[in-house]
């Protein structure tokens, strides 16, 4: 097995759309699904672009309620390539019988192959071949290569090459009651070989122009009369016929240029999308080639490298590829966040949620200048933070659980159920733990790289924001002499109400109330880090009291934390629900991981039962290690003993449903320390979970990036111990003999380190720089290591590696 590239040998009209998102092709500026050129969105094949940032908002009355959603928009296509047979129909997979077919994505370079045999109703047979690519050198180009070779039939053959602009958002059939149409068609011309489109989103009015060139070969040679053109509103092509008998190949070269008005130091995007084709001066393999060098220098800074193979390898690329895809060097400094579904598709309509705590503390490590582009993002939108922790009643800044262009908040408050076909309440806008989050990657990135300009101007404004949000949304029980936060929701979806309330929202949920905690004592860091000059600049320009700064440190020694059965509560009251019977679920359903579904339409809900969608209270050890964990229950007064958290894993893993990928990176990572054959079934399970589409389905609709990055980052930190103490970067190794090594380099305070890893030695090496020696501890072992030095340790003589819970630590 090639552990580069993705093959598939077969056309499976059901897998199709999986495959298509599988294969995506992007550049952190845009992306496009893998599909056919030669096809349509027509309910198997789905053709979608998607520009990072560009979203737009349309309102639907929907079974009598109005309905208004921001969502990423499907951006015209320029894919449209179209051959048939004297007048027959286009060759395709739904006009004519597939013989054989052929789909290799090469991710080394960055290039999707498909051939196809064809015999369309008159029994011609003629193979098409294709190659595309989304140009990571230039992030406005795109280019598509489509052969074409009568096998048995000799004739006239037609072409005709287009760009699309009548596309609609249809890529997530339960969207098709809403509002789907996001483009308005502006002007189309021609300039010899050149055509150009123009479109604009309805309500956000974001311009987009693609202009394509043209040109078509007879075996090797440039054909060089001129094509009929092909206009219609919203649609221009060019169509070309000529001559051919059986054997011979007829080639069509597209290349396509793409702006929006969102773009940096351009004019207007048409002109620019025609101007950067007219000044080409190279084809398909000229641009290839270029392509594939930015790929190839991509890998040398991200990959990572595994002794034994089990097909690990493919998997891990396949990752690291599409995570590269959507956010890269071509991202940074164009105010875009990071979609849960990457720009592969239209579930979550491309909407940015927490996901990006499993992504950006792997680009923090690994390509630190894209993760701080992508914080910058949410500080781009504090003021609209700011703006709705005003709207209810706190103070600080409180973001948004979806958030898209503005970042104002895009839950929606009603849902409906596809199962039951009733509207219910949608409390997961409650879910204000991505305030943690957001502090947390913060946090991450600074201590990897202490850019401190970052924290000054940007970083420690959005913590302390967060932990002035926090202290105000902690209301004060004198009976208890505690702080509580209620009215939440916590990372588990399945509970967001009482079942004896009406109204949406939990008290007191323990991976919020604790992650708060944590948010302010970060604060107090952060005020303690920077230069005094500029912590009073800042003081004063926030208006940060030392009465208020009183109360955060009140708040952070006296939030409540709800025990029961010698566990922590997911929330106050979790141990008076009732226990599911989940041998009977399972023997009824089969497959149980959308029980919040199968309940409701059972006229029941999940929110009577002690279950859990995915990690809640095990969010806390994946995110924080063990002494971390005790330092913050110590701090609040509640007792801690060495067993608290295998008691809990326990309690909670027997009631976890898993509907959520991301639930198996948490559950992998917590068990590598104490059971390393579960954490590894947990970890196989995530890396495969879009390549296998396990949640039924869901793959065709976009990626899991979250997932994806996380699988990486277990190897990366959790099977590593990598963490950052203080100014020490830690080591300590617990690799799965199922692994045989890792090998890979992350960027550390400015220096390039190698990591080289088996089960039995660790050799860390800083490359040649300028810096400053690091301290660098391997197990119980510290050392100073300056440019060009290489150490080598026996994790044999050395055991380690016993620690529960999370084997890193920021702080």
């Amino acid at each position: 097995m090639n552990e580069w590239l993705l093959v598939y040998d077969d056309y499976d009209p059901a897998k199709v759309g999986e495959r298509e998102a599988l294969c995506t092709l992007g550049n952190g500026y845009f992306a496009t699904r893998g599909a056919l050129a030669e096809c349509d969105a027509d309910g198997v094949n789905y053709p979608g672009t998607y520009v990072a940032g560009v979203y737009n908002r349309l309102g639907t009355e929907v079974a009598g309620r109005h309905v208004e959603n921001e969502s990423l928009v499907n951006a015209p296509n320029w894919l449209p390539v179209r051959f048939n047979a004297e007048d027959g129909p286009c060759f395709s997979a739904a006009t004519a019988e597939v013989l054989w077919h052929h789909v290799e994505l090469d991710m080394y370079r960055g290039v999707l192959s498909q051939k196809t045999r064809y015999r369309d109703p008159a029994g011609r047979i003629t193979r098409v071949t294709e190659r595309r690519f989304v140009s990571m050198r230039d992030p406005h180009m795109a280019c598509i290569e489509v052969t074409v070779t009568p096998e048995n039939w000799s004739g006239r053959l037609h072409a005709l090459s287009a760009l699309d602009g009548t596309v609609r958002n249809g890529g997530v059939a339960r969207y098709d009651a809403l509002g789907t149409e996001h483009l308005v068609p502006g002007l189309t011309h021609r300039r010899d070989e050149i055509v150009c489109l123009h479109v604009e989103t309805g309500q956000s009015r974001v311009r987009i122009a693609e202009a394509a060139r043209t040109r078509m070969f007879h075996n090797g040679d440039l054909l060089e009369e001129p094509a009929e053109l092909v206009e219609r509103e919203g649609y221009v092509g060019l169509r070309r016929s000529l001559d051919v008998v059986a054997g011979d190949e007829v080639t069509l070269e597209k290349i396509v240029a793409l702006f929006t008005s969102r773009d940096h130091g351009i004019g207007e995007p048409g002109e620019e999308a025609c101007a950067r084709i007219t000044q080409l001066d190279d084809g398909f393999d000229g641009l290839m080639s270029r392509h594939a060098v930015s790929w190839r220098h991509i890998w040398g800074r991200i990959r990572i490298d595994v002794g034994a193979d089990h097909g690990l390898g493919l998997a891990l690329h396949l990752h690291l590829f599409h995570l590269c895809q959507t956010v890269s060097n071509n991202s940074i400094g164009n105010d875009v966040g990071v979609p849960a579904r990457g720009l592969h598709g239209e579930a979550y309509r491309g909407h940015v949620f927490w996901d990006e705590l499993f992504i950006l503390p792997l680009l923090s490590l690994r390509l630190p200048q894209l993760a701080r582009s992508l914080l910058l993002y949410r500080y781009n939108r504090i003021d609209q933070a700011r703006q709705a922790a005003r709207e209810c009643g706190y103070a600080g800044a409180m973001y948004p659980w979806q958030s898209a262009s503005t970042g104002r908040e895009e839950t929606q408050t009603m849902h409906l159920n596809p199962v039951s076909g009733r509207w219910l309440p949608d409390g997961s806008h409650l879910q204000r733990h991505v305030n943690a989050a957001i502090a947390h990657n913060i946090w991450h990135y600074y201590m990897s790289t202490l850019d401190l300009e970052f924290l000054r101007f940007y970083g420690a404004e959005m913590i302390l924001e967060i932990a002035r949000f926090w202290a105000s949304i902690a209301t004060y029980n004198r009976a208890l002499d505690r702080y509580e936060i209620k009215g939440v929701m916590g990372p588990d979806e399945y509970h967001e109400a009482y079942p004896d309330r009406d109204a949406p929202g939990l008290d007191n949920n323990a991976y919020t109330n604790l992650m708060a905690v944590w948010c302010l004592c970060r604060a107090f860091d952060v005020l303690r880090m920077l230069p005094p000059v500029s912590t009073q600049e800042l003081r004063e320009r926030l208006d940060i009291s030392e009465h208020e700064l009183d109360r955060w440190g009140e708040v952070s020694r006296k939030m409540r934390v709800c025990f029961h059965d010698e566990v922590i509560s997911q929330f106050e009251g979790y141990e008076d629900l009732v226990e599911l019977d989940w041998d009977a679920y399972r023997e009824k359903y089969g497959d149980i991981h959308r029980l919040d579904r199968i309940l409701e339409a059972e006229g029941d809900t999940t929110n009577r039962y002690r279950l859990t969608k995915q990690a809640d209270v095990m969010m806390l050890f994946y995110l924080l290690p063990r002494a971390e964990i005790a330092e913050l229950l110590e701090r609040l007064g509640y007792p801690y003993d060495d067993e608290l958290i295998r008691r809990n894993i326990d309690y909670y893993e027997a009631r976890t449903a898993h509907g959520s990928t991301l639930s198996r990176v948490v559950h992998a990572w917590i068990n590598a320390r104490s059971d390393r054959e579960k954490s590894w079934d947990y970890f196989i399970e995530a890396l495969y979970s879009d390549i296998d589409d396990i949640q039924g389905g869901t793959t065709r609709e976009g990626i899991h990036l979250g997932a994806m990055a996380g699988t990486v980052d277990i190897l990366h930190r959790c099977y590593t111990g990598l963490e950052i103490s203080g100014d020490e970067l830690v080591l300590d190794p617990v690799l799965p003999a199922e692994l045989g090594s890792l090998e890979f380099d992350i960027r550390y305070r400015g220096h390039l380190v190698h990591l080289e890893l088996t089960t039995s030695v660790a050799r860390v090496r800083v490359d040649l720089d300028e810096g400053e020696p690091i301290d660098v501890r391997v197990r119980d072992q510290l050392h100073a290591l300056g440019p060009g030095q290489t150490i080598e340790v026996s994790l044999v003589d050395n055991p380690g590696g016993g620690d529960l819970g999370a084997p890193r630590g920021q702080n």
